[in-house]
């Protein structure tokens, strides 16, 4: 099918029950446009080529489990309905990537070997993708592609793995039929993020933006993680998902955020395990006075919130199975404070406490009627707030006058995963 076909199916109205599916709205009419402008993008770029598909990949919210990856316990996270979305056609034997922002160097498919000079690099992904493809017996190819983000940066919602999967799908419906199931798109997501972008990451991101919906995730076997779906349909909630942007700055902060999982496994250390999944509660506490002599009261903390937060997050799952929201909230108003006092990850200059204020605030509105924690690394940046749809509007006015205009984005559950659209 040539795009311009695909342009005239989008306007005859065919692809809306999809749109709808991707953008957790009913009029679609927005998401039509951007499409259609897309459409006339690619064919402005590239021409009007054959075998034409729409593909997109979502952003993702961490909604429990906050600092737990990395000493491989447990998480609770969903895709969101911020996505990538593209149009994409076969091109033989290389890579082209444009958006409205930026394109990549052209990529010749028959050299997949790492490049230095591409750390940190989109052209690193894409490579380094396609060679994992390769290496598992698929079939690859090269592409042609034009795309447009609204998948924020800097706010937790990773952009990162929302990339990686939509490269994932287009290499999986491009060339293997579709028959390469999530979870080994979202692995090979991570591959290319940790050998050829050269940055170390677990794989939280990349499985809840491949799978779709609310997923958890065991990671205690780091080379089996135990990834399951949860089936629970937010839009009929009554609430909405606000992330509201404190505009703090994230710069310098690498040191600060490196120093978490260090000291963690600071205390891991003293019972000669490498990573805190590995001891309990218990162990702790029976051996605390010996701890402290030599991990600092910051570890220990941080060593307790990851020991009670991983098992927060099985009473979260078992919330949302259970359709027990007012558990649900408790629970995530829970891990917030538990990352607030024992991780310490909600400021690291006391003059500076955005999140502090977002979150104390946040309280003060809320009270029974919503819940709240830091989002991702924390240090900076944003806040989750579950927010009863009767008071969003009162609550995005307090948090502008905070923050400014347009600090809050309100976000819905995406039920799917990396798409696509035809």
């Amino acid at each position: 099918m040539k795009v311009s076909q695909i342009k005239e199916i989008l306007l005859s109205g065919e692809l809306d029950e999809k749109l709808k599916i991707v953008s957790c709205k009913n009029d679609v009419s927005l998401q039509r446009k951007r499409y259609l402008d897309l459409i006339e993008n690619f064919i402005k770029f590239y021409g009007d080529l054959d075998d034409a598909h729409l593909i997109c990949a979502p952003g993702r919210s961490e909604v429990g489990g906050n600092h737990t990856d990395h000493q491989r316990g447990r998480v609770l996270a969903a895709s969101v309905n911020m996505d990538i979305a593209c149009v994409v056609c076969k091109n033989n034997g290389f890579v082209e990537y444009k958006s409205y922002d930026y394109s990549t160097n052209t990529i010749d498919i028959s050299d997949l070997s790492i490049k230095d000079s591409e750390k940190f690099t989109s052209e690193a992904l894409i490579r380094g993708i396609l060679f994992k493809f390769n290496e598992l017996g698929y079939k690859i190819g090269g592409f042609k592609i034009f795309s447009h983000s609204d998948v924020l940066k800097g706010s937790g919602i990773s952009s990162s793995a929302a990339f990686e999967v939509l490269i994932g799908n287009i290499i999986n419906h491009l060339y293997n039929d579709g028959n390469i199931d999530s979870i080994e798109i979202a692995k090979i997501g991570q591959y290319a993020e940790n050998v050829y972008f050269m940055k170390p990451c677990g794989l939280l991101d990349q499985m809840a933006c491949s799978v779709g919906g609310f997923v958890t995730i065991d990671f205690k076997d780091k080379n089996n993680p135990l990834v399951e779906p949860i089936k629970f349909d937010f839009s009929e909630s009554g609430y909405d998902l606000v992330l509201v942007d404190t505009k703090g700055d994230h710069a310098d902060l690498s040191d600060e955020y490196g120093l978490m999982p260090y000291e963690m496994k600071e205390v891991a250390k003293f019972f000669n395990k490498e990573v805190l999944s590995e001891i309990t509660l218990d162990d702790l506490l029976n051996n605390i006075d010996e701890i402290k002599k030599t991990c600092s009261d910051r570890a220990i903390l941080r060593a307790i919130h990851f020991l009670n937060e991983t098992d927060r997050v099985v009473e979260e799952v078992n919330a949302l199975k259970n359709n027990d929201l007012d558990k649900f909230k408790t629970l995530i108003i829970e891990s917030g404070y538990s990352s607030y006092m024992y991780l310490q990850n909600v400021y690291s200059d006391y003059k500076k406490q955005n999140l502090s204020l977002a979150l104390a605030v946040s309280e003060q509105i809320l009270k029974d009627s919503g819940a709240y924690r830091v989002h991702g690394g924390g240090l900076a940046g944003t806040i989750q707030a579950f927010v009863k749809k009767d008071i969003v509007d009162k609550y995005i006015k307090q948090m502008n006058k905070l923050f400014g205009e347009n600090c809050c984005h309100i976000l819905s559950i995406r039920s799917v995963g990396g798409y696509k659209i035809i």
